[in-house]
């Protein structure tokens, strides 16, 4: 189904933005269409970016020295999460522009629906870009070298779904990236518990991502775009369950490798506990032919996110 004319800049909601968020209710009618392109209507994706990036702070403090810059640290991945989320959106909806028009639940995103124009796009991505390096280049040379390592997971992964089943590693790849950069603002180098934390994340990614693209399973499979939620089909659970328990156990190792102690150990592996309980959560509600709710526990994961953190961070100040 193509949409014949734009709809009018700033006046249409995107489908799957959450009926109440503040971009539709309190933002500039003008400025709507470009912080829709960011995503700025949905944050949870900007909380699974910055979320692994307070993994690896977290870790970093439990392996010795947590002080001030950790506040610094923690604030900066902030900011870049919200900047180079939306700048990684406006990317994504510049490469699927095509197949967004296709698909019910994306068709509404600015630039299918004559919102923005594609120009307009790349000005607001260097924008985004711009403003994100700014910010990287407060957090030390090691971060810098992986924050610009980063961009071409980013630049790839809009284009994974038309060449493998598996794109839910590729935004994994993307999506953990700050639990190496986390560790290396506040270390200046690498170790063993960061890259452990990461593949936990890619491992977690493609769990909540594989519940998220059972929305599009059907409208995937009438124009040919692969998914995890595809390859599974009706046995998705048992993956599910599977890179669930991969996840765990990995994050797990990345506790264990800080040589974390006491009650340090205690704290950080009730955080990972915490998060193991809410994965099981979800796949007991887990149904692929309910949208709404693969929506709802998709979203969800923030909370799964956070309880790591919390836990990390507390055991690193004790």
């Amino acid at each position: 189904m193509q949409i014949d004319r734009p709809m009018p800049e700033g006046q249409s909601t995107v489908a799957d933005a959450p009926p109440d968020n503040w971009v539709d209710r309190y933002a500039p009618v003008g400025w709507r269409p470009w912080l829709r392109l960011s995503r700025a209507d949905r944050p949870i994706g900007t909380w699974l970016l910055l979320l692994p990036c307070w993994w690896g702070i977290g870790l970093a403090m439990i392996a010795g020295n947590p002080g001030w810059r950790d506040i610094w640290i923690a604030l900066a991945c902030g900011i870049g999460a919200v900047l180079m989320r939306g700048a990684g959106c406006t990317w994504n909806d510049i490469t699927d522009r095509d197949i967004d028009d296709k698909v019910a639940r994306t068709r509404s995103r600015p630039i299918p629906s004559g919102q923005v124009t594609v120009r307009g796009a790349l000005i607001w991505l260097a924008a985004q870009s711009l403003a994100g390096f700014a910010i990287l280049l407060t957090l030390g040379s090691a971060a810098i070298a992986l924050g610009i390592a980063s961009l071409a997971l980013v630049a790839i992964y809009p284009f994974a779904k038309r060449f493998t089943w598996w794109p839910q590693v590729f935004l994994g790849l993307a999506f953990n990236w700050g639990a190496l950069l986390g560790w290396a603002a506040h270390t200046g180098n690498l170790a063993p518990a960061p890259v452990l934390a990461y593949l936990g994340g890619i491992a977690w990614t493609v769990f909540y991502d594989t519940i998220y693209a059972h929305q599009d399973a059907e409208d995937d499979a009438l124009i040919g775009v692969k998914s995890t939620a595809r390859l599974f089909g009706r046995d998705t659970a048992r993956w599910l369950a599977g890179f669930g328990i991969a996840s765990v156990l990995l994050l797990v190792l990345a506790v264990l490798a800080t040589g974390a102690q006491g009650l340090a150990l205690v704290l950080a592996l009730l955080g990972v506990a915490g998060f193991a309980a809410h994965l099981a959560w979800q796949l007991l509600r887990f149904d692929m032919t309910d949208s709404a709710g693969c929506l709802r526990l998709f979203r969800s994961n923030r909370d799964a996110g956070l309880l790591i953190a919390l836990f990390l961070a507390l055991a690193g100040l004790v």
